[in-house]
């Protein structure tokens, strides 16, 4: 089942649209990846999908209902969470105030769904204490989609999670993700990682100047001579 779909997407910033009738589509319990080009409009189908852009034309559905007027706020109480690439924890913060900002909309007790970050990310238990600012890229991503999680949502969206982290924080990253997914969450993710992220995807999206190109299985893409020559190093 589709839990979020944006359908013939037209929109940007100012007058100049970026994406141009671009549909994406992340079912419950997988994980959807948008790959392409710089400039191809993954981050701003993402962002429009979130409400952070007015789209010209296209619907975004969240389990059937329209969200086109929501603001993101909003969303995120309907069940979507966004983690920017950039400024995603409040450095000044410990661990554990950043995971308990992460579930300010929820008017119960927090303490089970820390436990539950804790056990996905165990370095977060011992640095719990510690300022975010003060730990590695990877731990601060780390601490970036543990937040997002707080507020249990339907939808987990990640614009580039990867980026600036080494290969193996990157190969650990992309592990947790594939856990998220197997407790029914739908997984939407940008990523500049084409070849990785198609590997763990259940579903990819190419695309050029906003518009789809290729759309398949994750490992289809992977294996279609085209998509690996143009997109893939070949």
């Amino acid at each position: 089942m589709s839990a979020l779909v944006g359908t013939a997407m037209t929109g940007g910033y100012g007058g100049a649209d970026i994406l141009r009738g671009c549909t994406i589509s992340a079912n419950s319990g997988e994980i959807t990846v948008i790959v392409g080009p710089n400039g191809a409009g993954k981050s701003t189908a993402m962002k429009a999908m979130f409400g952070m852009l007015n789209l010209r034309t296209g619907t975004v559905l969240l389990d059937g209902k329209d969200i086109n007027g929501l603001p993101p706020q909003n969303r995120v109480q309907c069940g979507m969470s966004f983690v920017p690439q950039t400024q995603n924890v409040f450095t000044s913060m410990t661990v554990e105030e950043n995971l308990e900002m992460g579930g300010f909309i929820r008017g119960d007790d927090l303490t089970d769904t820390i436990e539950e970050i804790f056990n996905l990310f165990p370095v977060l238990r011992e640095k719990r204490a510690q300022p975010a600012g003060e730990l590695s890229g990877g731990q601060r991503q780390q601490v970036a989609v543990g937040r997002a999680l707080m507020t249990q949502p339907k939808v987990l969206m990640l614009d580039e999670p990867t980026a600036g982290v080494s290969p193996i924080v990157m190969d650990e990253l992309f592990d947790r993700i594939i856990d998220v997914a197997r407790t029914g969450v739908a997984i939407l993710m940008v990523e500049q990682n084409a070849k990785q992220a198609l590997q763990i995807a259940d579903r990819g999206y190419v695309l050029v100047q906003g518009e789809n190109r290729y759309t398949d299985r994750g490992a289809a893409l992977l294996s279609n001579p085209d998509v690996r020559r143009a997109f893939l190093g070949g």
